[in-house]
């Protein structure tokens, strides 16, 4: 079957910018999204994220007439699941949180009216293993025949501030529930993927992006726990760390507040989750990178504790950044987020800076020259390339992320 429609449900970080490029390559797409605001910017030919390139591809997609957005799914010969995949949160510190998969049922629930015989079901949202067979389960259960129908995954492995690129560069991985649907999947990802399409089975591909994060996830604890002990001891991590790297054979990562993005911070507790008790390293690293910002917020309560003391009144404290990763305006599990919600809510007189995004709901967004300016205590949370370079006299500097080394 040769594939013309395609319907993307779910137009965020990774669905938006796959219905753009695929609308870019001749294909119709409609995009799916439950928030009105989000459709209507879309159909206007905008986006409502930051990411390079992006409004380029909408623009050209919009006006062509090849990309829709509504909030309805239709028929198409092929239909791409790209919903969040969250954890369910709990207030027990010592539980794994559980896989939340809600938004993939419902995502597949609205599509089963449109599916088709021949039709392609793709899951790209990660996911925890056996959420693609759940999707085949979903469907079945509405009715859909999916003995005739091709249901794959393929999970997004893109770097958010490069996506149009890796969407088309990077070797992606397809495991359909059956041989013939990796086979179809595959062959429609060759249509517009210049890397390598790699096949294998559903369960493989969804461990293996799980792998991916986990991999890093583990790697980054390992620098975020030598800044804990280097600050214990007197030492420079980040000389420390450069010069370690001068082995041959060693190449240890930058520590930072923790570790944010619906990715790395949310996927190795899906591997934990199912695991029952058997990946002690991968919840160890994810329990220090998670302990990190907690200590990142003591560190920062015990020096305004210093500087009240030392001043008799409580000091301004400037939260450089908010996002999950430098340059990039997406807050999802983003440490310094997590760290300036606490810092409000413990009673700190807190200066949010975000130079990515021009409001927030919870509280008011400034300028970082005027945060600057104006506070007593200077947080870097976020490597920003807007804050590298700057120099700040007789202020109290604190530097989670090497924004003061470069």
């Amino acid at each position: 079957m040769k594939i013309k429609t395609v319907c993307v449900i779910g137009l965020g970080y990774i669905g938006l910018p796959t219905a753009a490029l695929l609308a870019n390559r001749n294909y119709y797409v409609h995009g799916v999204d439950v928030v009105q605001s989000t459709v209507d910017t879309i159909n206007e030919g905008k986006i409502h994220i930051v990411e390079p390139e992006l409004d380029t591809f909408v623009r050209s997609a919009v006006n062509s007439g090849k990309l829709k957005a509504d909030i309805q799914p239709i028929e198409a010969d092929c239909f791409i699941i790209a919903v969040p995949t969250p954890f369910h949160h709990n207030n027990d510190l010592h539980a794994c949180p559980a896989p939340n998969i809600d938004y993939v049922v419902a995502a597949t629930r609205s599509i089963a009216p449109y599916v088709r015989p021949g039709n392609i079901v793709i899951l790209e949202s990660t996911s925890p293993v056996g959420t693609t067979d759940k999707v085949a389960e979903v469907l079945a259960e509405s009715g859909v025949d999916t003995s005739l129908v091709h249901i794959a995954h393929c999970p997004e492995r893109v770097l958010p501030g490069h996506i149009m690129r890796e969407l088309v560069a990077n070797d992606r991985i397809v495991g359909g529930t059956t041989p013939d649907a990796t086979k179809a999947t595959a062959d429609f990802y060759r249509t517009f993927v210049s890397g390598q399409v790699l096949e294998t089975d559903a369960k493989t591909a969804e461990m293996a992006k799980l792998t991916e994060n986990s991999f890093r996830d583990v790697n980054i604890a390992f620098a975020n726990e030598l800044s804990i002990l280097c600050d214990k001891f007197g030492i420079d991590v980040w000389n420390l760390i450069a010069l370690a790297n001068r082995h041959p054979r060693v190449n240890i990562l930058q520590p930072g507040a923790g570790v944010g993005g619906h990715c790395i911070a949310v996927d190795p507790w899906f591997i934990v989750d199912a695991a029952g008790g058997s990946a002690r390293l991968i919840e160890t690293a994810r329990r220090v990178n998670d302990y990190k910002s907690e200590w990142v917020i003591e560190k920062v309560k015990n020096t305004a504790l210093t500087f009240e003391n030392t001043h008799g009144r409580k000091p301004k404290i400037a939260c450089m950044g908010l996002a999950f990763k430098p340059d990039i305006d997406d807050l999802r599990e983003s440490p310094a987020l997590f760290i300036t919600r606490r810092l409000i809510a413990d009673g700190m007189d807190v200066l949010a800076v975000e130079p990515n995004i021009d409001k927030f709901k919870e509280f008011d967004i400034i300028n970082f020259n005027e945060a600057i300016a104006k506070a007593d205590i200077i947080v870097f949370l976020v490597g920003h390339k807007v804050f590298s370079g700057l120099r700040i006299a007789d202020k109290v500097v604190l530097d989670f992320c090497n924004v003061t080394h470069y």
